[in-house]
């Protein structure tokens, strides 16, 4: 089963990563591919160009066996839809499990997503949780709850279906976000421990984020 994750990854850090790993591990996934997004069609564009993006995420995930990059968003024109990219994965692995890891907030907004209602039939859905989510964020939206009580059953189970299967991990507690890491640069503040070394040896060298 591959693994999809996609994301600006602006930088790119451990409350990406560690999650990553936990899903990797306990899905038994053959590989996760980071897919760093081109346009995003629902935020801002992201702060820093495709090139650094993409090197960031070369250097972060550069020791992990089962990671792996794929520049397509990068490289199409427009926006970057995650449906139109399942659909070429899908045309390029067959009959290969497919999923699609979502982190709960992101699930929470699924429903506003670009023919979204055609992913599940194009991947699984891996979402997910940290200690302490609550069911009510979905429960609330009519149509993600119909989803979940369709499509919900157990990882094991999961590796057995093409698309269509739905599952909640619970992955590691890290309460970082990209959004933070450019704001502590800003304010001249150390993010050591947030985001790899190499990362940050990256952005200092070159001078991304208004780092000093």
């Amino acid at each position: 089963m591959i693994g999809v994750y996609g994301g600006t990854f602006d930088p790119v850090h451990f409350g990406h990563l560690r999650p990553a790993l936990d899903v990797l591990e306990v899905a038994g996934l053959e590989e996760i591919r980071f897919i760093p997004c081109g346009q995003p069609p629902h935020r801002e564009a992201p702060l820093t160009d495709a090139q650094h993006r993409l090197a960031m995420l070369r250097l972060a995930i550069a020791r992990q066996p089962g990671f792996k990059i794929d520049e397509r968003e990068i490289h199409r024109h427009g926006p970057s839809y995650m449906v139109d990219t399942l659909r070429e994965l899908r045309d390029e692995f067959g009959a290969k499990p497919l999923s699609l890891i979502l982190g709960f907030d992101a699930f929470l907004e699924l429903d506003t997503w670009h023919e979204w209602e055609q992913i599940p039939d194009l991947a699984n859905l891996i979402i997910t949780r940290r200690p302490g989510w609550d069911e009510a964020g979905f429960r609330a939206k009519p149509a993600l709850d119909r989803l979940v009580k369709a499509r919900q059953m157990s990882i094991e189970k999961l590796e057995q279906y093409q698309f269509g299967g739905l599952c909640f991990v619970s992955v590691t507690q890290l309460n970082i976000s990209a959004s933070l890491i450019r704001e502590l640069i800003q304010q001249g503040r150390d993010v050591h421990y947030l985001l790899p070394d190499s990362v940050y040896e990256l952005i200092k060298q070159e001078k991304l984020y208004g780092i000093k």
